[in-house]
């Protein structure tokens, strides 16, 4: 496990955006994974992309590494950011704007406010 831990830890650190998820950016593969993985490229967020069914270490490590029991899992300049839901919630109500802002990501703000405004 402690490699395993090591393994997260590192990628977690070494890219302002992670996603670990069920497949890729390009291919999720189930509905939770698809959500946050559209919203992320949909407003042009560069995230790395780390597919848990390719390694099952990682999956289950992901999870006692961020004491949340759920895939897909956001991570931004090494901290933890949620779920899906989570992800959800704070693309409408702009925090996930802000998160971005103060952490220098790039993103395009008009596409953020057409997901809000096609859900508001």
């Amino acid at each position: 496990m402690t490699d395993t831990k090591t393994r997260i830890d590192e990628t977690v650190k070494a890219n302002d955006v992670v996603l670990f998820m069920k497949g890729t950016k390009d291919m999720p593969q189930c509905g939770f994974s698809s959500k946050v993985a559209g919203v992320l490229n949909y407003i042009g967020i560069e995230y790395t992309d780390i597919n848990v069914l390719a390694d099952e270490d990682i999956r289950s490590g992901i999870k006692d590494y961020s004491d949340w029991p759920t895939i897909p899992q956001l991570y931004v300049k090494g901290e933890f950011v949620g779920g899906c839901d989570i992800i959800v919630e704070m693309t409408l109500s702009g925090e996930l704007d802000g998160m971005f802002e103060t952490n220098g990501i790039t993103f395009d703000k008009d596409a953020s406010n057409k997901i809000r405004e096609a859900n508001g």
